[in-house]
């Protein structure tokens, strides 16, 4: 089969990842870098990751789009891509374990106060933070996806009370994890909440969710986490928040705008916390894998696995 890599990256990037493709092709399998090589027709899958809005249009042939990213928001906005076509989102093991660490780092150094901590240091304050045990610290996790439940496992076997949001009810049960859905299951759960982490999909149902509504039915000095796409948040509010004292705390590692603006109010305020998109990288080799193993059920005719509906919006 022809596979064409596709995606908004540069020619080194582009690079590295078709090495780690082509380390675990199946010798009946083709890996184009670029349109051209062969009769758009010819093409029967793509592998790609954020690719540019129209650039897989015109692929008559396609069978399948499989994304190297969790998110496929960006894929399912662009009308040239026909709605019967499947697409695939990455579903990756190392992907959700690097998550589910950045989601306890994160969860941890609100509840023992570090972050307080480092801003005494810059100080030059020698002052102790109180330490509050763990069951003490409720945590809210919206999303309940394979990323969501891996990090809502992890915060519970720490002793947290966990409670996962999603919008539908699941059946996947979790041990020490409270599992709620809806609209009253959201507004009851924030209430309880001292640490709020978001790993919803991005979808029209939950961008902007991150908001006045959702702050102000927050405990006051709650924290909120957002790990998940920069559009959950409203910028505004979330500043309004901070300086009312509503929000004691949030750590960021995803905006609107990527790379984070030079001079964006972000960068300097004293209780955010900015990292740069890296709380879960792709690893490539676990990624590759992932992507092939659907490009040969795809050859042999089998059931095609994380497979996106346009319903849902993941």
């Amino acid at each position: 089969m022809n596979l064409l890599l596709c995606g908004e990256w540069d020619d080194a990037e582009r690079d590295t990842w078709a090495e780690a493709l082509r380390m675990a092709l199946s010798p009946r399998d083709r890996l184009l870098l670029r349109r051209g090589e062969v009769d758009d027709a010819l093409i029967d899958a793509v592998i790609t990751a954020n690719p540019p809005p129209g650039s897989l249009a015109g692929l008559s042939g396609l069978r399948l789009i499989q994304s190297l990213w969790a998110g496929v928001d960006r894929l399912l906005l662009d009308e040239t891509v026909p709605h019967e076509l499947p697409i695939a989102r990455m579903v990756d093991p190392a992907m959700n374990a690097a998550m589910a660490e950045t989601v306890l780092w994160a969860v941890l150094s609100l509840h023992r106060g570090f972050f307080d901590c480092a801003d005494r240091q810059r100080a030059g304050v020698w002052q102790p933070v109180l330490q509050v045990l763990a069951c003490e610290v409720p945590v809210l996790v919206l999303g309940f996806g394979q990323m969501g439940r891996s990090a809502a496992s992890g915060l519970a076997r720490q002793g947290y009370p966990v409670s996962a949001w999603s919008r539908q009810p699941s059946a996947h049960v979790v041990p020490g994890v409270r599992r709620r859905h809806g609209e009253a299951g959201l507004k009851d759960a924030i209430a309880k909440a001292c640490i709020v982490v978001n790993l919803l999909p991005l979808t029209a149902a939950t961008r902007g969710i991150l908001g006045q509504p959702l702050f102000d039915r927050l405990p006051e000095g709650a924290s909120i986490v957002n790990l998940a796409r920069g559009a959950h948040l409203l910028e505004a509010d979330l500043l309004r928040a901070l300086d009312s004292g509503r929000v004691h705390r949030a750590v960021l590692d995803v905006f609107h705008t990527e790379p984070l603006p030079a001079g964006h109010p972000f960068w300097d305020h004293p209780r955010i916390t900015v990292l740069p998109h890296v709380a879960a990288q792709t690893d490539l080799r676990s990624a590759a894998a992932v992507a092939l193993a659907n490009i040969d059920a795809l050859a042999q005719g089998a059931p095609l696995a994380n497979l996106v509906s346009r319903e849902l919006g993941y």
